[in-house]
């Protein structure tokens, strides 16, 4: 029996992994339109940073006692570094003026209480709302969003936000890139990359038929894991159409983020793992994260406009914007220390079209209507399908599996 899945991210990668091991007399296929697995997963070792693997997509074990790709990457004995995540230690925040600093976190500390507190029973609304007028530190309110979501208060959702519940344990990292794990995980499978899907057609009820650009495949059951851009864009053609899943896709729009890395010459004066947040509002956010793991790098996040902005800009034009911004902190001859090393380009990617969902106010109730099957055939998966754990790379892998799993129950009495 063929089993198609579509997209060698991590929920494809994890539906591919459970299927086999459930039923290893399947044929289990990955269609893939890039040239490597992994999706928003993606390591790279920059020359300029003299090979240190470095993360242009998710970097973070969130949740890492309930961390299905963390539990993996302690039995592949990856190395996990146990620091504290800089923003969860006020200490190695570094600011112009320590006194607004302070301010500002107790501020920010209310806005989130008010967020949690909101009664959604009288329906939802946009992060805006909890905002009071005339609100001294809106803008440190704006780089929250920006970076949490990728877009900003007017565009977010409370009760989206009330759902998200990432796992326990802290957030915790590996040197070797999260990215080299998901696509570890993927060399055993079998993934045909550069195969673009045009079209879906699940009018027969005997097999659906797969359209690509090389060609026509056939499957009893596929599993579909693509971003919402794409769904909501129906770059993917379903026969007969899926106006639900367009709709719902559309209502959870992938946020605007993006990474720069810069490699920093003699940089041994600067704190290990420093946070430095720089220019915010509602135009877009940047944090600056020192030094990780020791390194000689830079971290630059770009959330909100700004990301898709700088993306624009090219690396040169994103460089030029941090080395600005850092001189405000470490002095004018700062940016002589700085060189590129590397750079996402999550917004204008053909296959992907951002980073990371979140729901616009009113919306988050799709990511069920998303997730569910057509038909008893035709599943959905992906991080934007889980109803709590969405926008990580271990939600998308449960998503993966839970599709995976209804598969394997609906073909439990069937031939392979």
């Amino acid at each position: 029996m063929q089993i198609i899945v579509i997209g060698a991210g991590a929920a494809g990668i994890s539906a591919a992994r459970h299927l086999l091991s459930r039923r290893p007399d399947l044929k289990v296929t990955i269609l893939e339109a890039a040239n490597r697995p992994g999706g928003r997963a993606w390591s790279v070792k920059p020359p300029a940073l003299n090979g240190q693997a470095v993360d242009l997509g998710c970097g973070w074990f969130h949740g890492s006692r309930d961390n299905r790709w963390f539990a993996l990457a302690r039995e592949l004995e990856y190395a996990i570094d146990e620091t504290p995540a800089p923003w969860s230690d006020p200490t190695r925040r570094l600011a112009l003026d320590a006194n607004a600093e302070k301010k500002a976190q107790q501020a920010l500390g209310d806005f989130f209480d008010r967020l949690h507190d909101y009664d959604a029973s009288q329906g939802d609304s946009s992060w805006a709302e909890a905002v009071s007028p005339g609100e001294q530190w809106r803008s440190r309110f704006e780089m929250s969003s920006n970076m949490m979501n990728g877009a900003s208060l007017k565009q977010s959702s409370i009760v989206d936000y009330q759902h998200y519940a990432p796992g326990r344990g802290p957030d915790l990292r590996t040197s070797n890139g999260y990215g080299s794990l998901i696509s570890a995980a993927a060399a055993p499978l079998s993934i045909e990359y550069g195969t673009v899907v045009q079209t879906i057609d699940h009018r027969d009820r005997n097999e659906i038929r797969i359209v690509t650009n090389r060609g026509m495949m056939t499957a009893a059951a596929v599993i579909v894991t693509v971003s919402t851009t794409i769904l909501a864009t129906e770059g993917i053609k379903f026969l007969p159409a899926l106006p639900g899943k367009t709709e719902a896709a559309a209502g959870l729009p992938l946020g605007k983020v993006n990474k720069l890395f810069l490699s920093l010459d003699s940089a041994g004066d600067l704190p290990v793992d420093g946070l430095y947040l720089g220019t915010h509002g509602e135009g877009g956010s940047v944090t600056y994260q020192l030094r990780p793991f020791g390194s000689s790098a830079i971290e630059v996040y770009f959330g909100g406009q700004l990301a898709e902005d700088m993306e624009k800009a090219g690396p040169e034009g994103a460089q030029n914007f941090a080395s600005t911004d850092l001189a405000k902190l470490f002095g004018s001859s700062f940016p002589k220390r700085l060189s590129f090393a590397a750079m996402s380009g999550w917004c204008n990617d053909v296959n992907i079209g951002g980073g990371y969902s979140y729901a616009k106010p009113g919306e988050a109730n799709q990511r069920q209507v998303l997730a569910e099957s057509v038909d008893d055939r035709l599943f959905f998966a992906g991080e934007a399908c889980s109803p709590r754990k969405f926008s990580t790379a271990h939600g998308a892998f449960e998503t993966g599996v839970v599709a995976a799993e209804a598969i394997v129950k609906k073909c439990q009495s069937s031939p392979a």
